[in-house]
Order: structure tokens, then C-alpha cells, then sequence
């Protein structure tokens, strides 16, 4: 995963924070998703137009995880997201 690269968000997809969380809802395929405090953070850092190392480096000094875990949670979460439509690689 290219760490230099920003995510964007389609214009399809809503957020509302509910009680720290996070709810999408993706209009094109009508599915909810809920993210809880930790992924919330990491939308919300999307949201701010963050790369994915200015992500990864913001969550490394945020909490006490290895780089090592922290780069596989990071993506598989982001993966997540990509596959679900909720956000894509900017060009």
C-alpha cells in the first residue's frame, strides 16, 4: 500500500458522528456501516485530506501498538473501506 497517497471520499458517502462514533451511509448501495472510536479517528483524519503516513504517524504517537501492528490494522482497515466503495486512491 502506497503510504504517500491520500484517500478520497465519493460524494455518495455520508458520515455522522454519533457519541464519538462514526456511521456511514454509502447512498449508492444503500449499506450502513459503523465504525467505533479508533476508526472513527482514522475517518476523520481521511476527512482532513491525510496521507496514509500522516495517518499512521499521528496513531503510532496516539497509542502504545508496534509499528508492525499498527501498519497491518492501518491496512486492513483502509482495505476495508476500499472495498466497500466508502473511499478510493486520488489520483
Amino acid at each position: 500500500m502506497d503510504y504517500t497517497k491520500k484517500l478520497t471520499i465519493p460524494e455518495t458517502v455520508f458520515a455522522q458522528e454519533i457519541e464519538g462514533e462514526v456511521v456511514l451511509l454509502d447512498m449508492a448501495s444503500e449499506n450502513y456501516f459503523g465504525l467505533d472510536a479508533i476508526g472513527s479517528e482514522i475517518w476523520n483524519l481521511l476527512k482532513e485530506g491525510k496521507t496514509l503516513q500522516e495517518i499512521y504517524d499521528i496513531l503510532l504517537e496516539s497509542y502504545e501498538v508496534t509499528p508492525e501492528k499498527l501498519k497491518e490494522d492501518l491496512e486492513g482497515f483502509v482495505s476495508k473501506l476500499l472495498e466497500s466503495g466508502l473511499v478510493s486512491i486520488a489520483a
